[in-house]
């Protein structure tokens, strides 16, 4: 089971985002059969089995074992990953793309994050199947700035800080060399991270 399966196809995405079969994929983070399923959720089994062709037909579920049950063939299926995420290449040439939009704005930051999806997830596949490791960084913190200044004043010295690195292992006529696409963003947080306390509290 991977950890986590991007969901580019448009006719996958539909099935994953039904509720009941959001449910079922939960369920099946375990393997399970179509009447341990309905047990678990209280679904008559005939609704869980059409429920189940559907997730199997587009590879959401997979097969585990077939085994003897009073006669008849139980199937064993469990989701093909913990968590899914539906990429925006679902939506086609609908999708989010961030060009010509405005650098500053919420819109521009979302559709970079859109492409990024689309980019990575594809890479990942290309590289998998040719067995290679895809080199990827990320890093992801927060911070709490005292003030809008200091905000400003961060955002200034990370863009020099960035620009001077790109400068310095750019480099334009390379053999052999492969671009790298780079993406730095803020935004404000949610909620704030657990403090100490919050986490030393936690069973």
């Amino acid at each position: 089971m991977l950890d986590l399966e991007v969901i580019d196809d448009p006719a996958a995405a539909m099935v994953a985002l039904d509720p009941t079969r959001r449910t079922i994929l939960a369920v099946l983070a375990e393997p399970g059969s179509a009447t341990t399923v309905a047990a678990a959720l209280d679904l008559p089994r005939q609704r869980v089995n059409y429920h189940l062709r559907a997730l199997e037909s587009h590879g959401l579920v997979r097969l585990v074992e077939e085994r003897p049950r009073r006669g008849l063939t139980e199937r064993v299926v469990i989701a093909t990953a913990r968590d899914y995420l539906v990429s925006p290449a679902a939506l086609g040439d609908r999708a989010a793309d961030p060009h010509g939009r405005d650098r500053l704005s919420t819109r521009y930051l979302v559709a970079v994050a859109a492409r990024m999806v689309r980019e990575v997830t594809a890479l990942a596949r290309r590289a998998e199947a040719s067995g290679r490791r895809l080199p990827t960084l990320s890093i992801d913190t927060q911070i709490r700035f005292a003030s809008a200044a200091d905000r400003a004043a961060f955002t200034a010295e990370l863009s020099e800080t960035i620009t001077r690195l790109a400068s310095h292992y750019h480099d334009e006529s390379a053999v052999g060399g492969r671009w790298h696409r780079l993406v730095v963003a803020s935004h404000p947080s949610l909620e704030p991270p657990p403090t100490p306390a919050d986490r030393s509290s936690q069973p």
